[in-house]
């Protein structure tokens, strides 16, 4: 067994690192199977001797964010969990050099509201790498992964740093096994039900009068899928969510309609389709169609990489584990049979 000795300068900052009745801490202590008992701004860590010196990795890269004015939840616990393993198969020593806070370990985004904003797993990492190297990017896995979440981020701190004029987010309007009925209102009216998430992201990452000012001028546009046809985008960033609910020819339409420095994110989940009965889905079909094209980006999360909340995850895990019985993959991880819509089981759920 081993003993580390955590000294903080601030005790409200040590305070913020260890939460609320010290939850983080028990967090910590399940994850990594240590025991820390914190008194003051001192906390005492003790456990095998790599799992202990993991932990005060992870509780000085907590300390640095709180330090930094960045909010901190459970979810940055477990991502600085991650994060701190990278580091230590990289520096087995524990002697990893020194770095400004945002330089170093894993990728992230920097927006004027939410400041910078780091990646809280493996997956996470290289889907912002992919962003940011690629003009076209696919993002499949479950819900609770991010990927909406950092591509308006992502798509908000290339507007802000003016890489792009505008930001245009689209979806299919197919409804998750539900009949909603007549909408009223205008166009924006009846969209917005169906994209309330990206709202959610969208002030999180811009003061509420920058969005509302952009929504006015045209500088953010919410549209439907339909709306997205004859048109050429340029110098925008195109974000296309829950795409497995687009068809084929949607998706074709939808992926030549960028133009001279603009970039496209497309994200979905393969298991939550929801299209009439012999439908294949555009998702599916584009990610076949373009796995080999050169500058397209692909990213698959997985359900271990679920980062909203821990019984979210296990829950993904027990439906993802029923969906791989029912739907087998051959060696590459593309589907041996045509995905089904609402006509039978629905992927992703009890039949």
């Amino acid at each position: 067994m081993a003993q580390i000795s955590l000294t903080f300068d601030d005790n409200r900052l040590a305070s913020l690192v260890f939460g609320h009745y010290d939850q983080n801490l028990a967090h910590l202590e399940r994850r990594l199977g240590v025991l820390a008992n914190a008194n003051g701004n001192c906390v005492v860590l003790r456990g095998a001797p790599e799992a202990a010196e993991q932990a005060r990795r992870v509780l000085e890269s907590l300390y640095e964010q709180v330090r930094s004015g960045a909010p901190l939840a459970v979810g940055d616990v477990d991502g600085a969990i991650q994060e701190s393993a990278m580091q230590g198969q990289l520096f087995p020593s524990g002697d990893e050099p020194a770095a400004e806070p945002g330089t170093a370990g894993f990728e992230g985004i920097a927006t004027r509201r939410r400041g910078f904003v780091k990646a809280r797993n493996r997956a996470q990492d290289g889907y912002l790498r992919a962003l940011k190297a690629h003009e076209l990017v696919f993002a499949e896995g479950p819900a609770g992964t991010g990927k909406t979440w950092l591509a308006v981020g992502f798509a908000v701190s290339l507007l802000e740093r003016g890489d792009v004029d505008k930001i245009i987010i689209t979806r299919p309007a197919v409804e998750a096994g539900e009949r909603l009925g007549f909408l009223p209102g205008d166009m924006r009216e009846k969209v917005d039900p169906y994209l309330r998430p990206i709202y959610d992201a969208l002030y999180d990452f811009m003061e509420a009068r920058h969005v509302e000012r952009g929504l006015a001028t045209g500088m953010i546009e919410i549209a439907p899928l339909a709306f997205m046809r004859g048109r050429t985008l340029t110098s925008a960033l195109v974000l296309l969510d829950e795409a497995q609910n687009t068809t084929t020819m949607q998706m074709k339409m939808f992926l030549t309609r960028l133009g001279e420095g603009s970039r496209m994110i497309v994200n979905g989940d393969p298991t939550q389709i929801d299209l009439p009965p012999g439908q294949a889905s555009g998702l599916v079909e584009a990610s076949r169609v373009l796995a080999k094209v050169e500058g397209v980006g692909r990213i698959r999360f997985k359900d271990e990489d679920v980062v909203r909340h821990d019984l979210v995850r296990r829950i993904v895990a027990a439906y993802d584990a029923d969906f791989r019985a029912r739907h087998p993959v051959d060696a590459s991880g593309e589907p041996l049979a045509p995905q089904r819509g609402r006509g039978g089981p629905r992927p992703g759920t009890p039949s």
